[in-house]
């Protein structure tokens, strides 16, 4: 039997429990350790009440553990290229929640610090993992929608988050929509060469006081002139709606909500079917799942990881183009389409 993967983390908020409650369930990890600055009451029952020992204030102590062999990073998005440089430094393999950064400068040095050092580093963009995604890609791949022409991802949230997330977040483009930038570029395969956004504010006047829009259409032309239409909105009265559709030369492809159940009930009134399901934790259960199982295989095996850190920065570098357009107005080519740098917005 192959040894376990030892595994730290270094933030327990709600993505860093969910990380070890998942790990904990995986024969194939042997979660040791959670590091977390804010030590609360809450936190040290919900340790004892998975068996877990002490805590560490610092991640630093955690770093040191020489049997730790990776480490997830769950600390808010500003400190994650820096605990990615003290982790590749200290030779651990590393899982980060997305983004990398808020910023180019620190994504490119944290990224040329983890290759220097010889580690894996796997960007959390779970919904790659997606059963139905994952459905879509492989037909793709396969050709059987010919060749890919217009795709549409749909991704508006059942409600909106607090002001004090929002003005910690990066805005809409970096925190909401960076996800679907990820799952453009899996699909096609390719990169994007131009992106124009149009923004708004229409669901709570918070946003706009926070510099940021609550609902957003972005369009995305790939090398090989393909097009991606992006909807998102902050609040979405039925649920977490989510959706993709790839249409092709030969045919198309969607992938709907999911719900609770696939019941439809028609009467002579109505046509009623369950709502979508209500947040991304139900939504994206098993892709968390997944993610992470994919995660120990590319350690296992020294394999490439399905999210590379390249991947993060590009999502990342679409996020900033979309935010530039947004505040003028004009689309934003992307001068290298292999690097992703940004060039001055120019009119259609």
């Amino acid at each position: 039997m192959v040894n376990p993967i030892v595994v730290g983390i270094i933030g327990a908020g709600r993505i860093g429990r969910l990380h070890a409650d998942n790990l904990r369930l995986m024969p194939s990890f042997k979660l040791k350790s959670i590091a977390e600055a804010m030590v609360t009451e809450d936190l040290l029952a919900w340790a004892e009440s998975r068996g877990l020992g002490s805590i560490f204030v610092d991640g630093e102590e955690l770093l040191q553990d020489p049997e730790i062999n990776a480490v997830f990073i769950c600390t808010p998005t500003d400190s994650h290229a820096y605990w990615i440089e003290r982790a590749a430094r200290a030779k651990k393999h590393i899982f980060c929640e997305k983004p990398i950064s808020l910023s180019s400068e620190q994504t490119s040095q944290a990224l040329r610090v983890a290759e220097e050092e010889g580690v894996l580093l796997q960007v959390g963009f779970n919904r790659r993992m997606d059963p139905s995604f994952r459905r879509l890609k492989q037909l793709v791949e396969a050709g059987e929608l010919g060749s890919p022409q217009v795709v549409k991802i749909t991704s508006r949230d059942p409600q909106p988050p607090s002001e004090a997330y929002v003005l910690s977040s990066g805005g809409m483009f970096m925190d909401m929509t960076i996800h679907d930038f990820d799952m453009a570029r899996y699909l096609m395969g390719e990169e994007v060469v131009e992106v124009y956004t149009r923004g708004a504010n229409l669901v709570d006047p918070m946003f706009g006081r926070c510099g940021d829009v609550d609902t957003a259409v972005i369009t995305l032309t790939f090398e090989s002139g393909a097009i991606c239409v992006i909807d998102n909105c902050r609040k979405a009265v039925y649920g977490y709606d989510q959706r993709v559709e790839v249409f092709g030369s030969l045919g198309s492809a969607t992938a709907d909500n999911c719900r609770a159940t696939t019941v439809e009930v028609s009467t002579a009134s109505s046509v009623t079917r369950d709502q979508p399901l209500h947040f991304f934790l139900e939504r994206y259960n098993q892709a968390f799942t997944d993610e992470i199982a994919a995660f120990a295989r590319s350690v296992s095996l020294n394999e490439p990881v399905i999210c590379s850190g390249h991947d993060g920065q590009q999502a990342e570098r679409l996020a900033e183009a979309a935010r530039q357009s947004h505040l003028t107005g004009l689309p934003v080519k992307l001068s290298n389409a292999a690097s992703g740098e940004v060039a001055a917005a120019q009119a259609l």
